[in-house]
């Protein structure tokens, strides 16, 4: 049965959707008690959330160390990952055919997607995509679409062929793998990467990035990168530490400016967004590239199940 509509963002303190939702903002915390670096906590006056290129600027293996997330500009993200402004250009196309994502729970028709996997060995520095595959995840993890194998259509193989998605894939990888002090540990020379296109309209009024809201995904890291956002409003990020209260609260909204996650140490959620009120109200969208990478393998349903 199809869960009820709830168009406001969530509140993780009081989502009855369980184990996903995560510690919601405190208007009244001082940021100071927790770091300089967390001081966007949601604004007690109201003021709109900060434009994430306001907030990119630091090292970003430091900051993933030390807070859980960084925030990059699009100029950072193409010189972590060696990309061409053009070449990244180049991407945006690939998201106008995304077919509709067949699987939403909340009888929305707002999302469309597609989806493909990798598997990157850091120690040869090869990319590889693997036979496609469902999508899956526990219901720890996704309280509203966990447990069940979801076949998305597969991403375009002309999306590989393109220069700036092996590289966005594989220089993540090892920026991550940086972070995690892959190379000095135990843990294996591979990143299992799930790569998603999402396109979020608002031609029914309303669209919903994160129906499931504040989660975290089962993974060992997420990067979210925007696209493109065109005649829409909302689509506020939020990130939340996992064993606190704190937690900074921002907007996407530079074409390849991106966050990146440790998705043990943090939830994440993104607002519904609107039409802007400006444009007559006619439809708009939100473009986004969801990539996760896990050690060990990719998560996949029990056997039997």
């Amino acid at each position: 049965m199809d869960e009820p509509r709830n168009d406001t963002p969530t509140d993780p303190n009081t989502d009855p959707r369980g184990p996903s939702a995560g510690p919601g903002l405190d208007p009244s915390v001082d940021p100071a008690r927790a770091s300089a670096r967390l001081a966007p906590i949601a604004d007690p006056d109201g003021d709109p959330a900060a434009s994430a290129t306001a907030l990119a600027g630091t090292e970003p293996v430091a900051s993933l160390r030390e807070l859980g997330f960084t925030l990059l500009a699009a100029e950072q993200l193409f010189e972590a990952c060696g990309i061409a402004p053009a070449a990244a250009a180049a991407l945006t196309p690939h998201w106008d055919d995304l077919p509709p994502d067949a699987h939403l729970r909340d009888g929305g028709r707002y999302r469309r997607r597609r989806h493909a996997s990798y598997v990157l060995d850091l120690g040869d520095d090869t990319l590889s995509r693997v036979p496609h595959r469902a999508h899956w995840q526990p219901t720890e993890y996704n309280a509203l679409h966990g447990g069940i194998e979801r076949w998305f259509e597969p991403v375009n193989p002309q999306l590989d062929a393109q220069p700036a998605w092996g590289a966005l894939l594989r220089e993540l990888g090892h920026l991550f793998a940086a972070a995690a002090n892959t190379s000095t540990d135990n843990a294996t020379d591979a990143w299992f990467i799930e790569a998603h296109q999402f396109r979020i309209d608002t031609a029914s009024g309303i669209g919903r990035p994160t129906p499931e809201g504040a989660h975290r995904d089962g993974v060992d890291y997420v990067a979210v990168i925007l696209i493109q956002r065109i005649d829409v409003k909302g689509g506020e990020t939020r990130v939340f530490q996992a064993e606190s209260p704190f937690g900074v609260r921002f907007t996407l909204d530079e074409p390849f400016s991106a966050l990146l996650l440790d998705d043990a140490r943090v939830v994440h959620e993104t607002t519904p967004i609107q039409p802007r009120g400006d444009v007559d109200r006619r439809p708009g969208w939100r473009d986004t590239l969801v990539l996760t990478y896990r050690r060990g393998g990719f998560q996949q349903a029990p056997h039997g199940g």
